[in-house]
């Protein structure tokens, strides 16, 4: 925006008739986009998957409050979806709950009440769930007028955090979330298990495996494609202001924002390919920063040689070949 209305106002031409060159208004703009580059990479690498983590931890500790708020000793609770759960003795504190009666219909076609002397309300932050973890208990399965008794050490109920709080699903922990070294772990172990799969085995979890996979890789790439994006745009706007002399300030504006959103949507259109696989993430998502780089460097080259483009002069010729309506003359009566 700064190269563009320093353009449209003729003041790159007032540096280059002062006798500065292109090349000597360069270090100032690089060395912002450096800084820029560098705060932004920061942030990508570390402070983006800290922010998320830190969200998904304060949204299970308030779902595991509100669940041991919600049990109370003595009374049934049915505040859980398809879940009617009683405790003689609940410790809000730790969340271990005594003498514990669970009834989960969450099973079609089956009705499961669940007896323990003992239990815990947590949570699994990684898979976004509450909890139920009891133990020692029986439990009574009734199906078609048959019922079943099976004794268990631990038995656990799970539950989405949706069926609590609505629009929120947390889910499994997603490839933005992670940080830059469990990216790349992560990235290292599911690349070992499709290279390791077997043509025999490339069915529906292979399916699922390879679009995580591809999901890690992109997210890997977007860390670093991101940040140099200041990096790219700084050396092609620098051109694009000399090409922009002589516009009004609002048509240099509308410039800028065009020439973001072709860039936003070629890195989207990457983004997408890239987890589709239709596109390698190296190639979707470098795309655009290469080809907006290049670009500039052209730019660089031949407004040095004072021979870039006179976006102005494009833009009268354009106009002034545009159909003008015509008024209909209406006879006097």
């Amino acid at each position: 925006l700064t190269f563009l209305r320093m353009g449209t106002d003729r003041e790159l031409v007032a540096l280059r008739a002062g006798g500065v060159s292109i090349y000597q208004m360069l270090p100032a703009p690089i060395l912002f986009s450096l800084l820029c580059f560098g705060l932004t990479l920061w942030i990508s690498l570390h402070w983006i998957s800290w922010g998320m983590g830190q969200f998904r931890s304060t949204v299970m500790d308030i779902a595991t409050s509100r669940a041991r708020v919600v049990i109370q000793p003595g009374v049934f609770s049915t505040d859980f979806p398809k879940l009617v759960l009683f405790a003689r003795n609940v410790d809000p504190k730790s969340g271990t709950l005594y003498k514990i009666m669970v009834n989960d219909r969450n099973h079609k076609g089956r009705d499961i009440t669940i007896l323990a002397p003992e239990g815990i309300i947590t949570s699994d932050s990684t898979r976004g769930e509450l909890v139920f973890k009891l133990l020692n208990g029986q439990l009574y399965t009734t199906a078609k007028e048959q019922s079943s008794l099976l004794s268990f050490d631990t038995y656990t109920v799970r539950m989405p955090l949706n069926l609590l709080f609505k629009h929120v699903n947390l889910g499994s922990i997603r490839p933005r979330e992670l940080s830059w070294k469990d990216l790349k772990k992560t990235y290292a172990a599911y690349s070992r298990q499709l290279t390791s799969a077997s043509d025999n085995s490339k069915g529906s979890a292979y399916r699922d495996l390879l679009e995580y996979t591809l999901k890690v890789d992109v997210e890997r790439h977007k860390r670093w494609a991101y940040p140099a994006a200041c990096l790219a745009l700084t050396i092609f706007v620098l051109p694009l202001g000399f090409a922009a002399q002589g516009m009004k300030r609002q048509t240099g504006l509308i410039i800028a924002l065009v020439m973001f959103f072709v860039y936003y949507s070629l890195m989207s259109m990457g983004f997408t390919l890239g987890e589709n696989g239709t596109l390698p993430p190296a190639i979707g998502l470098w795309l655009p920063n290469m080809l907006f780089f290049l670009g500039g460097l052209c730019g660089l080259r031949l407004a040095a040689r004072e021979r870039a483009p006179d976006l102005a002069g494009i833009l009268r010729r354009v106009t002034a070949s545009l159909p003008l309506p015509h008024k209909n003359a209406h006879p006097k009566g």
